[in-house]
C-alpha cells in the first residue's frame, strides 16, 4: 500500500513541480504571484521527501548499490553529523581499520546514519554521548542472521548508541511502524526509523534493537559483506550550459509527465520525440531518419520495461544514449535485477533543473 500510495504521488508531484518550475521561469523577479509558486514548490518538495520515505519503508527504492566501505562514508558525514546534533552532545567514532565491504547505496547509507544519529539526539534533550562504531563481526541463525547460500554469516555491522531516554517495551514493539513517533505534535512525522528500516531490508540487511528506560539506545545494523574490491566513486558531474540541440526519445506511459518532461527539454532546445509505451517507441525510433541521441524512458511501462526498451533500442541504435526515470521499483524489477549497474538514472519527482542537469550530464559523460 505505501509503495503504491508512493508511486502515484510521485507522478504526480512531477508535474506539479515541473509546471510551478515552468511558471517561475516566465514571472519577473517582482511579480507577486512569485510568492505562491514558491510557497507551491516547497510543499511539493516536502511532499516527495515524504514519497521517499515511504518508499524506503516498502523496499521500493531505486537503488544504485557500489561496494564500499562504511567507514569511507562515516568520514564523510562526520561533520555534518556534529552540526546535527549540537554542541550538548559528545560524538565519538570508533572505525575499525580492518572492515570488511558492502554492497550498498552510499546516499542511502548516508541516510541511515543521519536518521538513527537525530532520533538519538532527540532522545538526549539535555545532551549526552552519541557513539557510532563498526566492527566485522559474524551472526549465527540462532541470533537472527539470515542463513542461506548468499548470507553465509559474514556481516559487517555498523552501531549507534546513546545515553538518552530509552525505550520501553512497548515502543520497541511499535519502533519501526511509520508514522509512529513518540514526540510531541509537529516535532516528526515518525518516518525516520521507519525509512532505516526499509533501507536496511532492502539492501539484504537487518537491524537490531536494545534499550532500557533511562539507560538508553543501541541500534545495531548488520550489512552482509563482500570480498570485492572498493568501487571508485565518479566526481559530482556539474554541467557548464543545461541547453543543447540533440534529440531525445521520451518515453512514459503518464501523459501528464510525458507533457511537462517535453516542455521542460523542449525549453532547453531539444528535439523530443514522444511514445506512451514501449512498443511505440521502438517503431518511432525505427521509423525516425535522423540520429536519437538519447532514450528518455520511465523504467514501469506497458508491455516493455524502460530496460528491455533501451537493450533492443541499443541492437539498432547502439550510440544513443539511456537515462531511466522512476518513482518506484516493484518487485519484479528488483527481482530481476534489470537495472545494470551504471546506469543512468532519474528519480521521480523532478524539477526543471534536475531533468535538464541530468539529460546534459548523460550526453556529455
Amino acid at each position: 500500500l505505501a509503495g503504491g500510495v508512493a508511486h502515484d504521488f510521485n507522478n504526480l508531484l512531477t508535474v506539479i513541480l515541473g509546471s510551478a518550475d515552468l511558471l517561475l521561469e516566465t514571472l519577473s523577479a517582482d511579480s507577486p504571484q512569485r510568492e505562491d509558486l514558491t510557497d507551491v514548490r516547497q510543499a511539493a518538495l516536502r511532499a516527495a521527501a515524504l514519497t521517499r520515505q515511504l518508499l524506503a519503508f516498502s523496499r521500493q527504492q531505486v537503488l544504485q548499490p557500489v561496494v564500499l566501505n562504511l567507514n569511507g562514508v562515516l568520514e564523510g558525514t562526520e561533520r555534518m553529523l556534529r552540526r546535527l546534533i549540537g554542541e550538548d552532545v559528545v560524538l565519538t567514532v570508533r572505525l575499525d581499520p580492518e572492515l570488511g565491504s558492502v554492497k550498498a547505496d552510499p546516499g542511502q547509507i548516508e541516510q541511515i546514519v543521519i536518521n538513527l544519529a537525530v532520533n538519538s539526539r532527540d532522545a538526549m534533550p539535555d545532551g549526552g554521548q552519541l557513539i557510532i562504531e563498526t566492527r566485522n563481526t559474524e551472526v549465527d541463525a540462532s541470533h537472527g542472521a539470515p542463513n542461506s547460500a548468499d548470507a553465509p554469516g559474514r556481516w559487517v555491522m555498523l552501531a549507534v548508541s546513546d545515553t538518552g531516554t530509552g525505550m520501553d517495551a512497548a515502543t520497541q514493539a511499535r519502533v519501526f511502524e511509520p508514522f509512529f513517533t513518540t514526540k510531541e505534535k509537529g516535532k516528526g512525522t515518525g518516518m525516520g526509523l521507519a525509512t532505516v528500516y526499509g533501507i536496511v531490508k532492502q539492501s539484504g540487511g537487518y537491524i537490531w534493537l536494545y534499550s532500557e528506560p533511562g539507560q538508553g539506545t543501541t541500534f545495531n545494523v548488520y550489512l552482509p559483506r563482500v570480498d570485492d574490491p572498493v568501487e571508485a566513486q565518479a566526481p559530482a558531474f556539474s554541467p557548464t550550459s543545461l541547453t543543447g540541440t540533440e534529440t531525445v526519445l521520451l518515453v512514459e506511459d503518464d501523459t501528464a509527465v510525458g507533457g511537462v518532461a517535453q516542455r521542460i527539454l523542449e525549453g532547453y532546445g531539444y528535439t523530443v520525440l514522444t511514445a506512451s509505451d514501449g512498443g511505440e517507441g521502438l517503431a518511432l525510433a525505427q521509423r525516425y531518419d535522423g540520429d536519437i541521441h538519447l532514450l528518455l524512458s520511465d523504467i514501469v511501462l506497458p508491455t516493455l520495461s524502460g530496460p528491455e526498451v533501451a537493450q533492443r533500442l541499443a541492437e539498432r541504435r547502439p550510440a544513443t544514449r539511456v537515462l531511466l526515470m522512476s518513482g518506484y521499483t516493484p518487485e519484479a524489477v528488483t527481482r530481476r535485477g534489470i537495472l545494470e549497474a551504471g546506469t543512468a538514472l532519474l528519480q521521480k519527482p523532478f524539477t526543471v533543473q534536475g531533468l535538464a542537469a541530468k539529460v546534459r550530464e548523460v550526453l556529455d559523460k
